[in-house]
């Protein structure tokens, strides 16, 4: 593959994955709406988040063994279709069973993006942090975009349903961005495009494969709940607006845009256990301090702070796997799939404790997950393995 070929498959992978962070983030904004008019309690709607979590988990593995029945472009044009399926049915505000089918077929369809576009980005660019923090800033463009696009046609009185209206469009060219793309199946057996295929037995035995593997779900579990519940939390404090508490998330990505392209530019001169120790050591102070004020400043500095550090450790660990990985779908799909075990028991769980406790209470148990970063974060840093 030529460097223009390159740029102009990664292009279309930055573009599908900016569509793909709008959907995780508009979740999260139309949420309490779906609450209000569902007449929904806490635990269903945190059952719905673990659903598209769920969904996530399953693409990681159903997409490739799809895949390797009817080749990766088929299966990525059929899978990203539920996105837009799933989200024009929720709109009518089905039953509760229909919703949850929903959000898990749009977790497929998120997941099995994320799987090929991270793939895509890992395999033609020699595991270099840069293009895999490239490739997640524009995840958090789309994510930055999405609550600010919400507050502001809910504010010029449209409901919730017309953001889910051009949320659908866009998924919808997302669909035909990869028709349009030169997607080729990986050959078994033959070294392509430089790229060498993984066994199988080299991450599975490997302790560093699943130190980092940790990192990544304890991280997605944070993540996930600031995508589904965090606009939620906001306007349950009370000391802030509807539309201040969306755009204050919508802020957080565009801080972790930047976060992300400064962690792209650091990895050039620190190495990757060391960006990752850092950024779980910030998140851990940033969050702590988000859940023990109710200043709207203090909350805004903490909120920024969280975004920044948070920004480059999910691209930062997949890189750092490399080595382990490289060329290798069932590698990816594996690290991915313990990710997503975190993003699906985490906002499941505070759903529970939010009906026992509040939202508010609930979201303090996340310190947890942001301490545990710090740990498997120590220890890989400690381990003395080649990167």
């Amino acid at each position: 593959m030529n460097t223009k070929e390159r740029n102009s498959l990664f292009a279309r992978t930055f573009y599908t994955f900016f569509v793909s962070g709008m959907v995780v983030l508009i979740i999260g904004a139309v949420l309490p709406y779906i609450i209000d008019e569902a007449q929904i309690n806490y635990a269903v709607a945190g059952g719905l988040l673990s659903a598209f979590a769920i969904g996530n988990l399953l693409a990681s593995f159903f997409s490739p063994f799809l895949s390797s029945k009817i080749g990766r472009k088929a299966t990525i044009i059929i899978l990203s279709s539920l996105i837009p399926i799933g989200l024009t049915t929720i709109t009518f505000l089905p039953p509760t069973t229909v919703l949850y089918t929903m959000f898990l077929l749009i977790g497929i369809g998120r997941g099995s993006i994320s799987n090929l576009n991270n793939a895509i980005i890992n395999d033609n660019s020699d595991g270099r942090p840069l293009a895999l923090n490239l490739l997640h800033t524009f995840f958090a463009l789309g994510a930055f975009i999405a609550p600010f696009m919400t507050s502001t046609m809910i504010r010029l009185n449209y409901t919730w349903k017309h953001v889910l209206y051009v949320m659908i469009f866009l998924c919808w060219t997302s669909v035909i961005t990869y028709i349009t793309m030169n997607i080729e199946d990986p050959k078994p057996g033959k070294k392509e495009e430089g790229i060498v295929q993984t066994p199988a037995s080299t991450f599975l035995k490997s302790f560093d494969f699943y130190c980092i593997g940790l990192i990544l779900f304890f991280y997605l579990g944070v993540e996930n709940c600031i995508n589904g519940w965090f606009v939620t939390y906001l306007q349950e404090i009370g000391v802030m607006s509807e539309a201040f508490a969306t755009n204050l998330v919508s802020v957080t990505w565009f801080v972790i845009m930047i976060g992300r392209l400064t962690t792209g530019y650091l990895s050039t001169k620190f190495s990757k256990k060391t960006l990752i120790l850092i950024n779980c050591i910030g998140s851990t102070f940033a969050f702590f301090l988000l859940i023990s004020t109710k200043s709207i400043v203090l909350i805004t500095i903490a909120i920024v702070a969280l975004g920044f550090f948070l920004a480059g450790i999910y691209p930062t660990s997949i890189a750092n796997a490399s080595f382990l990985i490289k060329g290798s779908a069932s590698g990816m799909a594996l690290l991915l799939a313990i990710s997503a075990l975190g993003g699906i028991i985490t906002p499941q769980v505070i759903g529970w404790i939010a009906d026992s406790l509040g939202i508010v209470g609930a979201i303090s148990f996340l310190i947890i997950n942001v301490a545990l970063m710090v740990v498997c974060a120590t220890i890989n840093y400690r381990r003395k393995v080649i990167e």
